[in-house]
């Protein structure tokens, strides 16, 4: 069992909804990030996605976008990305932490030795959006046997043939795009993702967490309600990119989060 396995089961024996956040690594620098994290979880998140900036990041919006660029620009590798899983980990051996992001940098550093290395660093699993199912023996198969999750993501375009292929190897739990498009577009309206949420269920024993788009507490609130939990990147990141204090930051993050637990 990883950590987001435990994490997910201890939820569910509370009856609370999961609140997922992401921080891009090394924007505007490794150490803010390494402070962002350390204070999430007691802010209520209860999963953390680390972002490994990618010159191409073709599934995210302006947001994120421009949030790796700066990390590129500040220096940032997936050695330091590394880094700060291994430092926060020193501190906290419970939240789960969630590599996101691209197979170029993985590919370059090769297969095996990025699994070592994550496993190492106190990373529990993996989101690559540019691997489809096809790919399984590229990555997924190689990370789960090294005991890593591989999260997979469904979207509005996922239908009853595609869906059984997607999630044939997904573990940790299936992350729901509730919108076309890209990573801080429109807010997803909870009528509308409901019924989707309530198919890929009846497909999968993993709870189904739903992002793109959420960026208040309120709006936390409906689409957990409807699903096992959200996820929140952009609104954040927003934040870090305008050079806002870390304490501001974890405020909204904390707002958000009680936002998702009141669901």
């Amino acid at each position: 069992m990883t950590r987001i396995d435990a994490k997910f089961a201890a939820l569910k024996a509370e009856g609370k909804k999961a609140f997922v956040a992401y921080v891009m690594a090394g924007d505007p620098d490794a150490d803010t990030t390494f402070q962002v994290m350390r204070g999430m979880p007691a802010a209520g998140v209860d999963v953390i996605e680390l972002g490994m900036p990618f010159t191409d990041p073709m599934a995210d919006g302006s947001t994120i976008q421009l949030a790796g660029q700066r990390a590129l620009e500040g220096g940032q590798t997936l050695d330091k990305t590394l880094e700060i899983a291994r430092r926060f980990r020193e501190g906290d051996d419970t939240t789960p932490i969630v590599l996101m992001g691209y197979y170029n940098p993985i590919y370059s550093r090769g297969v095996n030795l990025f699994l070592t290395q994550a496993k190492a660093a106190g990373i529990d699993g993996l989101i690559v959006v540019d691997l489809p199912p096809e790919e399984d023996d590229e990555l997924c198969l190689p990370a789960q046997a090294a005991g890593l999750n591989f999260i997979r993501l469904a979207t509005p375009t996922t239908d009853a043939a595609r869906l059984p292929r997607v999630l044939q190897n997904t573990s940790g739990f299936v992350y729901y795009v509730s919108i076309n498009g890209i990573t801080g577009a429109a807010a997803p309206q909870p009528s509308d993702v409901a019924p989707e949420v309530a198919r890929i269920k009846a497909s999968t024993d993993l709870p189904v967490i739903v992002g793109f788009g959420i960026t208040t507490g309120a709006a936390a609130e409906g689409i957990a309600a409807i699903a096992d939990g959200c996820v929140v990147g952009s609104a954040i990141v927003k934040l870090i990119g305008e050079g806002r204090p870390v304490a501001d930051v974890l405020a909204h993050v904390a707002d958000l989060a009680a936002g998702a637990h009141r669901a």
